[in-house]
């Protein structure tokens, strides 16, 4: 049942790209199992995509006892993943050093925005000040104005929680060979600098404007941007290569004699960008993704997320899944063989407290009913 199953991981649960990292790992078949920290409290916990496949206990990792239970835990975990600040989990007896010397195989996966190290490392800070630090913010928005956040996307999940996942799973492979652990240091603005590796290029080969809104993939293009219709919904097109663009201006009724030669002459984008504009208001979205959806135009209706769900081309991949009564996205990537499977809904809190902790036997799980009573 998934590709990771038989392997176990600590999280230390937080926000944002750390429990997001422990949903891909659980989603591909590890066990995982939540920390959580005692007097735990949210707003309906069940819908919490992030929390979906993982077992939850509550420790009070404030106290001796709840401090030694843990390191219990490390000792059969292969590796733990946690999103404090530098220093936090040293001060609480929990951090690398604590941990390798009760198991020195463990992958010890760290989640910050700036790092574990630099100037800014004990700063407080959210995605969007992260992905300002690499330029990516700066190249997200229209030409003329303001940068567009592009929700917690880039930093968070992308260049957070997925250069986690991808960190532990090699430091998993690294220590099935050498049988030594060690530390990963993600960081948020690490991971995002990645994302920008191809502007990165582009601008390298003076291909890519640092003005923004006027390149070929920040909505600069006319061939590459979203476009309103006529009952005031949105379509996307990505004509980038030739042929798509011909079938595009075939499919709209544009003469190729004034747009084929002017296709990649900047200059020219804005005006020609108003004509498609204008074509693009005569039908609805409905009426356009009768003529285009699926063509090699490269077009797409633009979705809320009630449509996305219902969308004939995600029910028949089972892009999204019901479970716990919620629809959800469902694992990815696919495998061939191991195939992920979401286990169960997201657990109330600490309601796996005492059979985990049973599972280390010598009477833990009393004493941890007894602690979180307590809280």
């Amino acid at each position: 049942m998934g590709p990771l199953q038989g392997f176990r991981i600590i999280e230390l649960a937080g926000i944002g790209p750390g429990p997001f990292c422990g949903m891909m790992l659980a989603d591909m078949g590890a066990e995982v199992i939540s920390i959580e920290r005692a007097g735990t409290q949210a707003d309906a916990p069940e819908v919490d995509c992030s929390r979906r496949g993982k077992r939850s206990i509550i420790l009070d990792l404030k106290t001796e006892q709840g401090i030694e239970m843990l390191l219990n835990l490390v000792e059969s975990a292969d590796a733990l993943i946690e999103g404090f600040r530098p220093g936090v989990t040293e001060k609480l007896g929990i951090g690398p050093k604590d941990c390798m010397a009760r198991n020195p195989k463990l992958i010890y996966g760290r989640m910050t925005g700036w790092g574990q190290y630099g100037p800014l490392a004990q700063a407080a800070g959210h995605d969007i000040n992260y992905i300002s630090l690499t330029g990516a913010l700066h190249s997200i928005g229209r030409a003329g104005e303001k940068p567009v956040p592009p929700l917690n996307l880039v930093g968070d999940f992308g260049g957070g929680g997925m250069f986690l996942a991808l960190g532990v799973v090699c430091g998993l492979l690294e220590a099935q060979k050498s049988g030594q652990g060690q530390v990963i240091d993600s960081a948020m603005t690490d991971g995002s600098a990645v994302l920008m590796s191809m502007f990165n290029t582009a601008y390298a080969r003076q291909r890519h404007s640092l003005e923004r809104g006027v390149n070929m993939l920040d909505g600069g293009a006319h061939f590459y941007d979203t476009y309103e219709t006529k009952d005031g919904r949105y379509v996307s097109i990505g004509s980038i290569e030739p042929q798509f663009y011909a079938q595009l201006l075939s499919v709209m009724g544009l003469s190729r004699e004034d747009f084929d030669d002017q296709r990649l002459d900047s200059r020219r984008w804005p005006e020609l960008k108003a004509s498609i504009t204008e074509v693009f208001k005569r039908k609805t979205r409905d009426e356009w993704c009768e003529l285009m959806e699926g063509t090699d135009i490269c077009f797409a209706p633009v979705l809320d997320l009630e449509e996305a769900q219902s969308h004939p081309h995600n029910r028949a991949r089972g892009t999204y899944v019901k479970v716990g009564g919620m629809m959800q996205p469902a694992p990815a990537p696919r495998f061939s063989r191991t195939v992920p499977v979401i286990r169960h809904a997201a657990r109330p809190y600490g309601a796996d407290t005492e059979a985990v902790l049973k599972e280390l036997g010598d009477g833990a799980e009393t004493q941890v009913t007894k602690m979180s009573s307590r809280c």
